[in-house]
């Protein structure tokens, strides 16, 4: 069922276009880079489930949005970051377990995840390691919300008024005994 989404709702193309919501890598040294992973996954066990590579219709840096099933740690894929049409799956068997799986990367910018019980969503929220969560979301990002993350994904936050704390100082005095 995803990979049939992802073939057929992403659509790769000129941004210019308003029916592409796909658009080529930034240089070739990051298609270099995506596709590097996506082959060491591969090579490592992973079951290319849909996409994989150069866009055979498309000339440039066009990757074919990719989905990937039976990640495992060994594999660059799970601790790298890919910014790139990549959609790794690993299986979990518990809420817990997923956690410990998001958690255990070195960077934290941001994490998804959907589910319809309020309890197990501000639970899950609150554990994960990252600056930002989308719920039932994948598209978080607005000028009116902080952006950033934790670990090697930064510190500090742009947007809203949270954006401007890094470029203020922050003072505290307290008096006290002032008896005039």
């Amino acid at each position: 069922m995803l990979a049939t989404a992802v073939k057929n709702q992403l659509v790769s193309g000129d941004g210019f276009d308003p029916a592409v919501n796909q658009g080529p890598l930034i240089n070739e040294q990051q298609f270099q880079k995506v596709d590097g992973i996506v082959r060491d996954a591969v090579s490592k066990g992973a079951r290319l489930v849909s996409g994989g590579g150069i866009h055979p219709t498309l000339k440039g840096r066009f990757y074919q949005p990719t989905v990937l099933a039976n990640i495992t740690e060994n594999m660059k894929i799970y601790s790298e970051e890919i910014f790139g049409p990549v959609c790794p799956l690993y299986k979990f068997y518990s809420e817990d377990e997923a956690v410990t799986i998001a958690n255990s990367t070195r960077r934290g910018l941001a994490n998804y995840f959907y589910s319809n019980d309020y309890a197990q969503v501000w639970r899950v929220a609150k554990r994960l390691e990252s600056g930002m969560v989308g719920v039932n979301e994948g598209l978080i990002s607005a000028a009116e919300a902080p952006f950033g993350g934790v670990k090697e994904s930064g510190f500090g936050r742009e947007g809203s008024r949270h954006g401007v704390d890094d470029y203020v100082h922050t003072k505290y005095v307290c008096f006290g005994g002032l008896n005039n």
